[in-house]
């Protein structure tokens, strides 16, 4: 019975990996200057055969559309396994990858440069380290008192002093564009997103998310209590502070290259587990993989649903992930009832 459950979750995984290479492809190919199938597989070919040669058509698939895609895909994927970490951690379905201040430490920064002007060129690394900083607050906090729930708290103080912060300082920016520049970054979007973008999130983004899969065993533990996961020789605080590192770090990495994408980890991970349980052996490469597909899709949307007009990626991912996890709360609650 367990090898066939472990054979079909495979399955499962695979079919999602196979949906997603769909999505990537269709992303690819959808667009004001549509692609057939053929021309983008070319396109595709001259982007690995021939860097930097491409022409045309060629160019919009590799200096515009494939860097998005990548983006898409790797924060997606980020925030799903980081949702899924911190409910594990919390042991609570609402908790999200912000919630220990990671999203509004890089807003902070984020929107200090732009308001001031500080350039462009340094606003990923700037939110960077601002995400990075404000999680080693709660983090060090977290050490010194030796509880997770005060994590928790300190995390939402944090939040509330950082966005009292960005409000302030969108009121009171002296151009009215900075201010309108700001408000675009804080809700979350993949345009003009380039390789560079991809190679600078790349690293932190995979470290993040392998720390996070590597503890899928010591999550399933801690879902169990912290007494039982004490008595099997879990260092629970250490272990605790190195999943939620991980998962700050891939959270991290994503939001300074996009701004702050909604409901991602919150809706993701909590739609693999109502659906499929929450093994986090299978429930993390899940939401890895229904994450990457879900903001994919709400970008390829945001892109093309009012062509010309184009909407905020992370203005989608409510719009879509609000009502359908609503939708999924009610029929489980109609199911139990």
């Amino acid at each position: 019975m367990s090898q066939t459950l472990t054979s079909s979750r495979a399955v499962t995984l695979a079919l999602m990996l196979i949906l997603l290479a769909a999505a990537v492809m269709a992303a690819v190919m959808i667009g004001p200057l549509s692609l057939p199938f053929g021309e983008t597989l070319r396109a595709l070919w001259g982007m690995i055969a021939d860097p930097g040669g491409a022409q045309g058509a060629d160019a919009v698939v590799s200096a515009v559309r494939v860097p998005r895609v990548l983006v898409a895909v790797l924060v997606g994927a980020g925030l799903g396994v980081a949702g899924a970490a911190m409910q594990g951690v919390f042991r609570n379905p609402l908790a999200e990858p912000g919630i220990t201040g990671v999203s509004a430490g890089a807003a902070t920064v984020a929107v200090l440069l732009i308001v001031t002007g500080s350039g462009s060129h340094i606003l990923p690394l700037g939110a960077f380290l601002g995400a990075l900083g404000a999680v080693a607050i709660v983090q060090a906090v977290g050490i010194v008192s030796g509880s997770t729930s005060s994590l928790l708290l300190v995390g939402i103080a944090l939040n509330a002093f950082l966005g009292a912060i960005i409000s302030a300082t969108v009121a009171n920016a002296e151009d009215a564009e900075d201010a309108r520049s700001a408000m675009f970054w804080l809700n979350g979007n993949l345009t003009g997103r380039t390789m560079q973008d991809v190679g600078m999130s790349l690293a932190p983004l995979l470290i993040g998310v392998a720390i996070v899969l590597l503890c899928s065993r010591d999550l399933n533990l801690l879902s169990l209590g912290e007494a039982t996961a004490a008595t099997s020789g879990m260092n629970v605080g250490r272990t605790k502070h190195i999943i939620l590192a991980g998962a700050a770090l891939a959270t991290g990495a994503g939001v300074a290259i996009t701004g702050v994408i909604s409901f991602v980890g919150l809706v993701v991970p909590h739609v693999v587990r109502l659906i499929w349980g929450s093994d986090h052996r299978f429930l993390l490469p899940a939401s890895a993989l229904i994450g990457a597909i879900f903001l994919l899709v709400a970008d390829t949307a945001a892109r093309m649903l009012f062509n010309p007009i184009v909407l905020q990626t992370g203005t989608v991912t409510a719009i879509i992930g609000a009502p359908f996890l609503l939708c999924l709360v009610l029929a489980q609650a109609r199911r139990q009832s």
